[in-house]
């Protein structure tokens, strides 16, 4: 049998396979309903912000060809009541937990990064600088690479475990963004969120969504993905997670051949509940078929030429 495990930052995981922010609630769901999530390589949680959000109106979520469109507007409890309430029960059931993180500003990011720093049960945190979904702070961020390291280095020095900073697909020069947060202290990058479209009823003739526009994940932006990965892999030398339209393990297979160390599942959690499992253990019928010891072996493997 293969050695899943991978390393990002500090944080050593089981296998490469997470569940992408905002796809999988609090794991609580999950867990309950279909699967222990201790069997995941980690539990990348909803955005947590400093205080609770409430996120858009209704509807916010929408069925597309090849994906679907959300404009959830990181709707979260906030930082105190997901230490007091969700908290607990990821560390119950054995979860590594990477925790989400957004902001209005650089402060807020580095106060809810300060209230995590303090918290044992969270293993690791996530900046978002990339949700095209809200009309202040993230994507601001995440579109130019001085106020990206500006974040990077205010969580930085307020959280001391492993950093990943989530690029937006929406920069100009992923390369550029990725080398800014790297010396501005970020252990790893995960990229890409979902990229800011929208669905139109013709019947009512009205945008179907509340909030006009979302972001649209799913197999639709996968090739995308798959070029901005391999991008930033080769800009900097941390581990990159990969992500967008990860719905097997096939899919997974493409993105740690074009260098991502580990990847997150997002869309296909709402199509297969199981899906994040049966990755694992797909991955691990690829490396069985190709003779590969380590699912390291398989990271940035691309054969030139292809």
């Amino acid at each position: 049998m293969a050695d899943l495990s991978v390393k990002i930052g500090s944080l050593k995981l089981k296998n490469p396979v997470m569940v992408a922010s905002g796809t999988f609630g609090y794991g609580e769901e999950f867990h309950e309903s279909f699967y222990d999530v201790s069997r995941l390589g980690a539990v990348v949680t909803k955005g947590i912000s400093l205080e609770v959000r409430a996120g858009n109106a209704m509807p916010r979520v929408v069925e597309t060809a090849s994906g679907m469109l959300n404009a959830i507007g990181l709707a979260n409890v906030g930082v105190e009541a997901f230490i007091r309430e969700k908290v607990p029960f990821l560390k119950k059931a054995g979860a590594t937990v990477i925790a989400n993180i957004l902001g209005r500003s650089v402060d807020e990011y580095a106060e809810v990064a300060r209230k995590l720093d303090a918290e044992p049960g969270v293993h690791a945190i996530e900046i978002n600088i990339s949700c095209p979904n809200v009309r202040a702070g993230g994507v601001q961020f995440g579109t130019n690479p001085a106020l990206a390291a500006e974040v990077t280095r205010a969580a930085r020095k307020a959280f001391g475990g492993t950093l990943i900073v989530k690029l937006s697909p929406q920069a100009s020069d992923i390369p550029a963004m990725a080398r800014a947060v790297a010396e501005a202290g970020a252990d790893s990058l995960s990229l890409i969120n979902s990229i800011p479209a929208m669905a139109i009823d013709a019947a009512s003739m009205r945008p179907v969504l509340a909030n006009v526009t979302g972001g649209l994940s799913g197999p639709a932006i996968k090739p995308i993905a798959l070029r901005m990965v391999y991008e930033a892999s080769r800009a900097v030398d941390i581990p990159i997670i990969g992500m967008g339209g990860i719905m097997d393990a096939t899919d997974a297979v493409e993105f740690m051949l074009a260098g991502a160390s580990a990847i997150q599942v997002g869309t296909a959690n709402f199509v297969t509940p199981g899906a994040a499992v049966e990755i694992i253990e797909g991955l691990g019928i690829y490396c069985k078929e190709k003779g590969f010891k380590s699912i390291r072996e398989l990271v940035g493997g691309l054969k030139a030429g292809s």
